[in-house]
């Protein structure tokens, strides 16, 4: 007998510990929860993507276009208020995909670079993308899944 109540003591006290921490409540149906931080004005799925896009662009983007998206001067290209990448997102999201061997002009600067194929999956290249159009000074939107749904994946060499 002690024991059981000592048990239902113990299960009381841990159900009103578990409902009293953290809350449990949820906003009333006319409440809005809003968004907050530097991606609030983004649709909820493109804010998902900014913590992959940050990554990716920290280990595969910020050797040619540095911390600051300031790229190397006459080498490789700003992604700070490019005008080439804010002209055409779905080109960046190819180019990203891809790599692309085409000359561009950049700001009223020429590069010849070629740049290399970066990311594997659409994905991650409209991931990165939103990230660069949404830091480094920029804030140009984004675009979706669904505007690059028609790419080509280039097969890569081995």
């Amino acid at each position: 007998m002690k024991k059981s109540v000592l048990f239902l003591i113990t299960l009381f006290s841990i159900s009103v510990f578990l409902t009293s921490c953290g809350g449990g409540s949820q906003p009333a149906a006319d409440q809005t929860v809003k968004a907050t931080g530097p991606y609030a004005d983004l649709p909820a799925d493109i804010q998902a993507m900014m913590p992959r896009g940050e990554e990716i662009y920290k280990t595969k983007c910020t050797v040619c276009h540095q911390t600051t998206g300031l790229g190397i001067e006459n080498v490789f290209p700003p992604l700070a208020k490019a005008d080439y990448l804010l002209a055409d997102k779905v080109r960046a999201v190819a180019q990203t995909l891809n790599g692309s061997k085409l000359d561009m002009m950049v700001n009223g600067k020429l590069y010849t670079q070629e740049m290399l194929p970066q990311v594997d999956t659409k994905e991650d290249a409209v991931a990165v993308i939103n990230y660069v159009l949404n830091n480094f000074g920029n804030k140009d939107g984004f675009v979706t899944l669904a505007e690059v749904q028609g790419l080509e994946i280039k097969p890569r060499k081995k």
